[in-house]
């Protein structure tokens, strides 16, 4: 059988790449796209079999671009569903050329400029205002891409914000290690799947690779659902009446997101996750009652809580 395809946000040595390395192992056919869209329409094509995306940042939040693609207004993407997640702890570096920046001693005030994908300045903000402030901050489509960015720039000394594993890959001096504001900081990644696919029926919970390579493996007792929908804005109480239809049927509401609908001025996309025991199966219901309460309501996926409890 041939080896899985897994697109990732590129370039090679992004943290989405480490986390499909360690998510699906080498094995794999991982393939890095230059953006979450590329990603997941890849998946909707039938071009690969999952696409791995970070969902949000225990320190930083949501990733804006991936709820907008969840929530999908154009229906580009009706055969995507999230089957697993990833919880990837982020450690990041301050990355620079060897030959342009001395190892030892450390001297930052040569640097005129930053790079780094946007979710990570919110990350490393302590260290960033103590070294770097006042210094031009370049946003790039990905923190292996502001590595790339600055091994290619000989004109100026520039510095990329990155993972251990990006300077490895580029050869880049690593100038200080842990410079995130958090210890945990962690990243969770939503996997999805084409649920037309027949090799995208493989179960997250008990199914090995062609590779031998073992998939994510539950380590709860519980699952995760994620839906989205809209509500009229001319009734009292629909999202709470909304809302209710979880607690009816016993799931608890872990994390609720809104996005604009871009169909009406302040009309917005709400985007729900819940939890419930493995063993439930009332997302149908709920989805049905959901209808009836709400506008454009979709089951975006349902998948075991891969969360180690403290």
């Amino acid at each position: 059988m041939a080896p899985l395809k897994v697109t990732f946000l590129g370039p090679a040595a992004s943290f989405s790449h480490q986390a499909a390395v360690e998510t699906f192992g080498d094995s794999s056919e991982l393939i890095p796209c230059v953006s979450f869209a590329d990603a997941i329409a890849a998946v909707q094509k039938g071009e690969a079999d999952y696409a791995i995306v970070p969902f949000e940042n225990s320190t930083n939040g949501s990733v804006v671009q991936t709820l907008d693609l969840l929530v999908d207004r154009n229906g580009i993407y009706t055969d995507v569903e999230v089957c697993s997640e990833y919880y990837l702890t982020v450690h990041h570096c301050l990355l620079g050329r060897k030959d342009l920046i001395p190892a030892s001693p450390r001297d930052y005030s040569s640097i005129v400029k930053l790079y780094t994908h946007p979710q990570a300045w919110g990350q490393c903000e302590k260290f960033l205002a103590k070294n770097f402030k006042g210094v031009e901050r370049q946003d790039v489509s990905s923190t292996s891409k502001a590595g790339e960015v600055v091994l290619k720039t000989d004109t100026e000394i520039n510095a990329a914000i990155a993972s251990r594993f990006a300077g490895e890959h580029y050869g880049l001096e690593i100038l200080e290690e842990n410079i995130e504001d958090i210890a945990n900081n962690t990243t969770r990644f939503l996997v999805l799947k084409n649920v037309t696919s027949g090799r995208s029926e493989l179960s997250f919970e008990a199914t090995k690779t062609s590779s031998n390579q073992e998939l994510p493996q539950a380590v709860s007792k519980t699952k995760k659902t994620l839906t989205s929908f809209m509500i009229r804005q001319d009734t009292l109480g629909t999202l709470a009446d909304a809302l209710l239809i979880f607690k009816e049927f016993g799931l608890n509401l872990t994390s609720i997101s809104t996005r604009p609908s871009q169909i009406q001025a302040w009309k917005y996309v709400f985007l729900v996750e819940s939890e419930c025991d493995q063993d439930k199966d009332v997302v149908p219901a709920i989805m049905e009652r959901l209808r009836e309460a709400t506008e454009n309501c979709r089951h975006l996926g349902t998948w075991a809580n891969q969360l180690v409890s403290a």
